[in-house]
């Protein structure tokens, strides 16, 4: 049984809705969670405390997590994964229905949380091509990015609505409802091809043997090397584009609430526009010219966010920033699954999961205190400046061009 003999389209939208229900109810709670603390705090040192529990044990479970996804199968991992984040859901619903609502208990909630995204990215990057073939790996990557962009848009309204009217507790109940609809269409109704279940007879784990191997495999690859020092730098230098935007409008155009609403409201859209445009679109013969031309575009867009005066023309320039941020990750998503051996898939897509997780944070580290005493106009020139000229490594890379031709 392989793709011909599966209706890949119907298991596809399948999959993908699946994993929209499970993202849906998890970015409701994930934002509910985070309000709760802020409101109940007030409290800076609190808020860096439950971001950095929000971030860490992603990094430390992606080299595990790969194994696993190179080793079991995927859409066990993914359900497992999905199926973890919706246990402890329960519990601490369970324990604010007893007036037990200790920062404890949510700060695990949110490191759980943080491990079962860990899991869960590397193996549904890797899982896709094993149920789509590969000529629309494009298409549906760009379709799954602009589905999870309308998640984000609309998952913190809708937590926020619900937070008026309604306990804490129960927006865990609906992440756990969601995520067991989600569950049960992945694990009941989407097929995998026979071919890909040969490696479930396997020898048991020895984990740092198996995290040895993925590294040496990844330093035989010289285009990995270079995608993954492009996408540091990249990662890095976007953390103020990132995170500091709120910030600059406050600065440059006034601090009202619906400055900053809109500023994210465009964001958003440009992403879900993105991620249709590269789905239908596919990008250019070699996927490597598309990623360069976004990352060129991106950081002249960054760069024009410290030079512009008018707030709509600040606002066009996030639109195009989020817009290019699909034609960025897309085609990099793509171009590992069509070159990447599939028994290291896992691995690889663990570590650049790995280098997300800690160049965000790291950027933020350097550029959030930078922000207090040089301008951040001078501070969005700068990162984008550096973000545009990453195209030059790549198109002078042998190795990575020839990875980028289609297959």
């Amino acid at each position: 049984m392989d793709h011909t003999e599966i209706n890949w389209k119907k298991n596809t939208a399948l999959f993908l809705m699946g994993q929209a229900l499970s993202h849906f109810g998890s970015m409701i709670v994930q934002f509910a969670i985070m309000w709760y603390v802020v409101l109940k705090s007030q409290s800076g040192t609190t808020m860096t405390a439950f971001t950095i529990i929000a971030i860490l044990p992603i990094f430390f479970i992606s080299p595990f997590a790969g194994v696993w996804t190179d080793r079991y199968n995927r859409k066990y991992i993914i359900n497992i994964a999905d199926g973890s984040i919706a246990f402890f859901s329960l519990i601490v619903a369970i324990f604010m229905m007893f007036g037990i609502d200790s920062y404890v208990i949510l700060f695990i909630c949110s490191a759980v949380r943080s491990i079962g995204m860990g899991v869960q990215q590397p193996a549904v990057n890797s899982f896709i091509p094993q149920i789509v073939p590969k000529e629309y790996l494009t298409r549906v990557n760009g379709i799954q990015s602009s589905i999870n962009s309308f998640v984000a848009l609309v998952s913190p309204m809708i937590s926020g609505a619900l937070m008026t009217f309604t306990p804490l507790e129960t927006l865990f109940f609906l992440d756990v409802i969601t995520a067991g609809v989600g569950i049960t269409i992945v694990l009941w109704l989407v097929k995998v091809p026979l071919s890909f279940h040969e490696r479930e007879d396997i020898k048991p784990i020895i984990y740092f043997s198996e995290v040895k191997a993925g590294l040496n495999y990844i330093k035989s690859q010289k285009y990995i090397l270079r995608l993954m020092i492009v996408m540091t730098v990249f990662c890095f230098m976007l953390a103020p584009a990132s995170f500091l935007t709120p910030l600059q409008v406050a600065r440059n155009f006034g601090d009202d609430v619906w400055r900053l609403s809109v500023l994210e409201i465009v964001f958003a859209v440009g992403l879900i526009l993105g991620g249709l445009w590269i789905s239908l679109w596919g990008g250019f013969r070699n996927r490597v010219h598309t990623i360069a031309l976004s990352l060129f575009c991106m950081g002249t867009f960054v760069a024009s966010l410290g030079v512009v005066t008018i707030f709509w023309l600040y606002l066009l320039f996030m639109a195009l920033i989020g817009v290019f941020g699909p034609i960025f990750n897309t085609p990099t998503i793509v171009l590992l699954q069509t070159n990447v051996e599939p028994a290291y898939l896992g691995r690889v897509f663990s570590l650049f999961t790995m280098i997300k997780s800690v160049a965000f944070p790291l950027g933020m580290l350097l550029f959030g205190p930078l922000a207090d005493f040089i301008s951040l106009n001078v501070i969005m020139i700068i990162s984008g400046l550096i973000m545009s000229l990453l195209f030059i490594p790549l198109l002078t890379s042998k190795h990575v061009v020839k990875a980028g031709e289609k297959r």
